[in-house]
């Protein structure tokens, strides 16, 4: 495959892992962790007006939706790439930051969990997917050797 359409694929099939990942876990989160009573999460109105409500415990799995979706996608890219492929895992963690940015000023949040989101799920997972990365195809070349010396 010609290696523009690998690295293009790279981002989409990124984008869309991480996404996937991101949705799962934050559709997952009201039936392991129930919202105070009376909150809609789905509704941003009802998220304004109860978020004083909110313990904790409420945001640990939007902070995991968020880190885990981007070292997902971040992995993917870096193993779907044909080149540049650490540029790839942090361009999925760039375009995942953006979203935080966006969803920091018009989903409400304390402060703390804005803060260390930002600074802690997008770019550093993104970092943790290119090495996890680089493992895995270090690991794969190491035993594509073996078997031929076997």
């Amino acid at each position: 495959m010609n290696s523009i359409l690998r690295n293009i694929l790279a981002i989409v099939a990124g984008l869309v892992v991480g996404s996937v990942v991101n949705m799962a876990l934050v559709m997952a989160s009201p039936r392991v962790i129930p919202p105070p009573a009376g909150v809609d999460v789905s509704n941003v109105e009802s998220l304004r007006a109860s978020i004083h409500l909110f313990e904790p415990k409420h945001f640990v799995f939007p902070f995991l939706a968020h880190a885990l979706g981007t070292l997902a996608g971040a992995l993917t890219a870096f193993l779907v790439a044909a080149s540049h492929r650490t540029t790839f895992a942090f361009a999925i963690g760039a375009v995942f930051l953006a979203g935080g940015i966006a969803a920091a000023t018009m989903i409400p949040a304390p402060v703390w969990f804005i803060v260390l989101d930002l600074v802690a799920a997008y770019i550093p997972m993104a970092w943790l997917g290119g090495q996890v990365g680089r493992r895995l195809v270090r690991g794969a070349g190491s035993r594509a050797v073996g078997r031929r010396a076997a």
